[in-house]
């Protein structure tokens, strides 16, 4: 005799068997999270004596591989690498978070206005992000740095130029699809200003997808950072920067000194795929077409 097999509705299915852009997404948060308590709470660890100050250059012993006393090893400056390695994560936070913020600031404004109005303003912005958009980031990134000079503000500020592009085209394309709907017509209709159908019906209709792309930019930031460290064009000298001791530590690799670099390395890795996860499983899970029946 054949037997039915019942199946759990969906809802409980998909709470039994999460899917892949959630585990992604779960993995990316718990990294982060990780990440940013070691920030929050790396000065609190300083001042309890539970780390060593990751300026203050030790004397004796220099390039001492991970032991009890030096969990990470010292480098050849004398610095402990366990306190610079949870130091650095504050800094990359620091420029990360304050780049992504500010480009988001300007390039989410811009393509509202932009797609919204039209006409020669919005020729004009367009022919002018396209530009910018064309420039590789890393490049776009290292000349501005030149000019605005070393520091956490500086830093921030030649990486935010190059993601107010990204922001500028997805929200000027979701306002110029969404203008012409109903509800917006109704609201002109009705003598709405400019201002308030920008900021009561078009705004919440055209920022979906700033989310995702906002944690994609964060992790390309974290990475490009550590590469303006490793260049010598992020932050001042003796600034606890991952990209920063991965250049101090490049002499010493050929000697067979391997944890200077290993540990830096490793950090800037995990954060960027964490990030890179968080993005990725979210875009997945609030993008309908790319949702997968499970």
């Amino acid at each position: 005799m054949t037997q039915l097999k019942l199946r759990s509705p969906k809802l409980f299915r998909s709470l039994e068997r999460p899917s892949l852009s959630r585990q992604m997404m779960a993995i990316g948060l718990l990294i982060t999270l990780v990440f940013v308590t070691v920030a929050i709470f790396a000065p609190l660890m300083q001042s309890w004596g539970w780390i060593q100050d990751p300026i203050e250059s030790l004397t004796n012993p220099i390039h001492q591989p991970p032991s009890a006393e030096h969990w990470f090893g010292t480098s050849r400056q004398g610095y402990d690498i366990f306190s610079r390695t949870l130091f650095g994560t504050q800094a990359a936070l620091q420029v990360v978070i304050l780049a992504t913020v500010l480009s988001v600031l300007v390039g989410v404004p811009l393509g509202m206005v932009s797609g919204y109005l039209g006409g020669r303003l919005d020729r004009l912005l367009v022919f002018l992000m396209d530009a910018v958009y064309t420039l590789p980031g890393l490049l776009l990134s290292v000349t501005l740095a030149f000019v605005v000079g070393r520091g956490v503000i500086n830093a921030a500020i030649a990486l935010s130029i190059a993601y107010v592009p990204q922001y500028y085209r997805v929200v000027r394309n979701h306002t110029v699809s969404v203008k012409t709907e109903l509800f917006i017509e109704a609201a002109q209709a009705m003598g709405a200003s400019t201002w308030v159908v920008l900021s009561r019906y078009l705004f919440l209709n055209v920022i979906q997808s700033v989310p995702v792309l906002f944690t994609l930019n964060a992790a390309d930031a974290a990475l490009t950072l550590g590469s303006l460290g490793f260049l010598g064009l992020g932050l001042p000298d003796q600034t606890p920067e991952w990209g920063q001791d991965l250049r101090q530590a490049l002499d010493a690799l050929p000697t067979g000194i391997w944890w200077t670099a290993l540990f830096p390395g490793l950090a800037l890795t995990s954060l960027v795929v964490g990030l890179s996860l968080l993005g990725e499983g979210l875009n997945e899970f609030v993008n309908p077409l790319l949702r997968r029946e499970e």
